[in-house]
C-alpha cells in the first residue's frame, strides 16, 4: 500500500484503532546487548545542589539565546536568564536561586571539545522559586499558549533538542491528525524514559493531552519497546480512561528513530523529502510532554531532566539533574567511577560521543552518561579493506547502500554520494556495528556531509556576492542612463529657449556684448580726444561762470554758441571713447546731449540779457 495512502487513511479514530492492532517491521536494524537492567534497580534519585551551575548558551538546535543578566545579579529559581533569539531558539532559566558569578567561555559537552559562552551561577542554598502560575490551557487561546511556550525553554528531550514551540501549531488547524509519543528508548544503556514512565505515567499523560490540544490531533499512539513491561503497564493504566493507544514494538535498534517508529506503528513511510507534519503526523518524546505538563499545569520552565548514569560506576541509577550540574557531581552521586574508567560518553554507545573532559556541565541533550572502560568498550581495531559482504546494506534501516556511500566519501566524490541519498542517513551506526572489516562508516558519512554542507554554504555565499555585484553594476548603469537623460532634457530645454529668443524682436542688447573698439590705438586716441574735449568744456564753463559772477557777459550770441558747441564736442568724445553703438544706449546719450545744449543756451540768453541791461543803464 502506498505510504501516503496509508497516512491519509488514518484520519479517523476508527481506522486508527484498526491499524493499531498490528506492527509493521522496518528493514534492517540490529540488536546489540541492551545493558539496561543495571540502572533500573533503584528509583529516580534526587541530587544535592552542586557548588556551581554552569549553563552553556548552546544547548539546543538553532540560534543561541540572548543573555538577560549581568555578573553580580541575584536570580531566583526558574528566572529567565537568556531569552530565545530568532525563530528557532530556546530560552534558558536559572535552575536554582543564587548569584551570577561569571559569564565567560568554558568547555561544553560537544564533540568539538571547544569552549563556548556559559553563564555560571553560585547557588545560595535557598532554592527560592519565582512566582509560579498555572495556565488554564483548556480554555485559553492556542496562539497565546504557544507564544508563552517560547519562553519555557522546552526542547526535544529525546536527544534532538529541537525547540518544542516550533513543533506545535497555534491555530488548531495544523493538519496533524495523529500524535505519536516516542517511548521506545532503543539504544543500549539508556533508561531515563523507562523510569520516567514507571514513576510518572499520569503526569506524562497530562502532558500528552496538552500537546494533543495544541496540535488539534484526533489520535494518539504511544510506542514502547517490549523490553519495558513495567513502563508499558504504567502507561496503559494511566491511559485507561482515554482514547490514547499504547503499542509495544519489537526491541530492535533503531526503533526509537521517529521515522522508524512511525513505520512500526502505522506501516507508513514518510517521504525522505517531507517532514512528518506534512503527512499529518507529529512525534514527541515522553520527557518532552512531561515538561509541557510541568510548564502549563505548574508554571515551571525547563530547568532539569532525568539522566541515566551507568557503565563503569559503582551504583548505576537515574537522577533528576538540574541543567548546568557538573559531570563529576553526578558521577559522585552514583558511587563514583571505578578505577579502570578511561573516559565518559554522553548518550548511548551507538550515537553518543566521548566527552572532551570530565569537567563539563550537563545540558538539555544529556539523557545518559556512560563511564567507559576497556572491558566495556574495547578500542576499535585497525580498519581492514571492504570485502563487499553487504552486511551494512542488510542492517541499514533506511534502505541505503552504505558500501557505495563509503567509497564515494573516501574518494571525495561528494556529488555522487549526494545522488545516493547520503542525507537520508540517520547516522545510527548500525552499518559500523555489523561491519566485519571494522570500518568506521558513520565517520566517513559525517565527513562527506560536512564537506557538502560547507560547499553549499560557500556556493550560496558566492551566489549572494554575485547577485550583489550584478545589482551594483545594474545600479551604476541605471545611474548613467538617468544622468544622460537629464543632460539630454537640459540640452533640449536650452535649445528651445535659444530658438525662442531668436524669434523675439531685438529691443536691447547688453553693452558688455556690443563694445566694439577696433584696436588699442583707436581706443587710446578716442580717450585722448574725450579728455581734451572735457578740459575745453570745463574751461568754457569756468569762463561763463566767472563772467556771470563779475557781470561780464559774452559779447554776442556767438560766444554762447561756442560754449554750447564745446559741451557737445565733449559728449561726442565720451561716446566715441566708450564705443557705444547700440540702439538701446543711444537715446540716453542723445537726451543727455539735448539737456546740455538747452542748459548752455539758457546760460547764453541769461548772459545776453545781463549785457543788454548794462547798456541801458549807461
Amino acid at each position: 500500500m502506498n505510504a501516503l495512502v496509508n497516512l491519509a487513511s488514518l484520519s479517523s479514530l476508527k481506522q486508527l484503532m484498526s491499524s493499531a492492532k498490528e506492527i509493521f517491521p522496518f528493514h534492517g536494524g540490529v540488536h546489540p546487548p541492551e545493558n539496561k537492567a543495571q540502572s533500573t534497580q533503584l528509583p529516580i534519585g534526587q541530587l544535592a545542589l552542586p557548588a556551581t551551575l554552569v549553563l552553556p548558551l548552546r544547548q539546543h538546535v538553532g540560534n543561541i539565546p540572548k543573555i538577560k543578566v549581568q555578573i553580580g545579579d541575584r536570580v531566583l529559581k526558574g528566572q529567565l536568564i537568556a531569552e530565545a533569539e530568532g525563530t528557532v531558539s530556546a530560552a534558558i532559566h536559572a535552575p536554582t536561586s543564587g548569584t551570577i558569578s561569571a559569564i565567560d567561555d568554558a568547555i561544553i559537552p560537544h564533540p568539538s571539545g571547544l569552549p563556548d559562552r556559559c553563564i555560571t551561577i553560585t547557588p545560595d542554598g535557598k532554592d527560592e522559586w519565582i512566582a509560579r502560575q498555572a495556565q488554564d490551557w483548556k480554555t485559553a487561546d492556542r496562539k497565546n499558549l504557544v507564544a508563552s511556550l517560547r519562553l519555557s525553554g522546552i526542547v526535544g528531550l529525546g536527544g534532538a533538542t529541537f525547540p518544542t514551540h516550533i513543533k506545535l501549531r497555534a491555530d488548531g488547524h495544523s493538519g496533524v491528525h495523529t500524535l505519536v509519543i516516542n517511548a521506545a528508548e532503543c539504544e543500549p544503556y539508556i533508561t531515563c524514559d523507562d523510569m520516567l514512565m514507571r514513576e510518572r505515567a499520569h503526569e506524562i499523560v497530562q502532558g500528552i493531552e496538552i500537546a494533543q490540544y495544541l496540535l488539534g490531533a484526533e489520535n494518539v499512539l504511544i510506542g514502547i519497546e517490549d523490553n519495558k513491561p513495567e513502563a508499558t503497564a504504567s502507561m496503559r493504566a494511566a491511559t485507561n480512561s482515554t482514547t490514547m493507544q499504547v503499542k509495544t514494538v519489537p526491541t530492535l535498534y533503531p526503533s526509537g528513530d521517529a521515522r522508524r517508529l512511525v513505520h512500526l506503528l502505522l506501516g507508513a513511510e514518510i517521504p525522505h523529502d517531507k517532514r512528518s507534519t506534512e503527512v499529518g503526523l507529529q512525534v514527541f518524546n515522553v520527557a518532552t510532554v512531561l515538561a509541557l505538563h510541568r510548564y502549563f499545569n505548574h508554571g515551571e520552565p525547563s530547568i532539569g531532566r532525568i539522566v541515566s548514569i551507568t557503565g563503569n560506576v559503582n551504583q548505576p541509577q537515574n537522577f533528576e539533574v538540574l541543567f548546568g550540574t557538573p559531570l563529576m557531581h553526578l558521577v559522585k552521586a552514583a558511587g563514583g567511577a571505578k578505577p579502570e574508567t578511561t573516559h565518559f560518553i554522553m548518550g548511548g554507545p551507538m550515537m553518543g560521543f566521548d566527552l572532551p573532559s570530565d569537567n563539563v556541565p550537563l545540558t538539555k541533550a544529556a539523557n545518559c552518561i556512560i563511564a567507559a572502560s576497556p572491558n566495556l568498550f574495547a578500542p576499535l581495531p585497525p580498519a581492514m579493506p571492504c570485502i563487499r559482504c553487504a552486511r551494512c546494506a542488510d542492517a541499514c534501516p533506511v534502505n541505503l547502500q552504505p558500501q557505495e556511500l563509503y567509497w564515494f566519501a573516501k574518494a571525495d566524490n561528494f556529488e555522487k554520494a549526494r545522488d545516493y541519498n547520503l542525507f537520508d542517513c540517520i547516522e545510527c551506526g548500525a552499518c559500523s556495528y555489523v561491519c566485519p572489516s571494522d570500518i568506521p562508516l558513520v565517520q566517513y558519512y559525517r565527513y562527506a556531509k560536512s564537506e557538502i554542507i560547507a560547499t553549499d554554504k560557500a556556493k550560496e555565499a558566492a551566489d549572494v556576492a554575485r547577485e550583489r555585484n550584478d545589482f551594483r553594476i545594474e545600479r551604476i548603469e541605471r545611474d548613467k542612463l538617468e544622468r544622460a537623460q537629464k543632460h539630454a532634457e537640459r540640452s533640449a530645454l536650452q535649445k528651445q529657449e535659444a530658438e525662442k529668443k531668436a524669434q523675439e524682436p531685438q529691443i536691447a542688447i547688453s553693452p558688455a556684448s556690443t563694445i566694439g573698439v577696433a584696436s588699442a590705438e583707436d581706443l587710446e586716441a578716442a580717450q585722448k580726444n574725450a579728455k581734451q574735449a572735457a578740459i575745453a568744456a570745463a574751461i568754457a564753463r569756468a569762463k561763463a561762470a566767472k563772467a556771470a559772477a563779475t557781470g561780464d557777459a559774452p559779447k554776442n550770441v556767438a560766444d554762447a554758441d561756442e560754449a554750447v558747441k564745446t559741451e557737445i564736442a565733449a559728449i561726442d568724445a565720451r561716446r566715441q571713447a566708450v564705443g557705444i553703438e547700440t540702439a538701446g544706449e543711444k537715446p540716453a546719450i542723445d537726451a543727455e546731449k539735448q539737456a546740455k545744449i538747452a542748459a548752455a543756451i539758457a546760460k547764453a540768453k541769461a548772459a545776453k540779457a545781463a549785457a543788454d541791461a548794462a547798456k541801458n543803464e549807461k
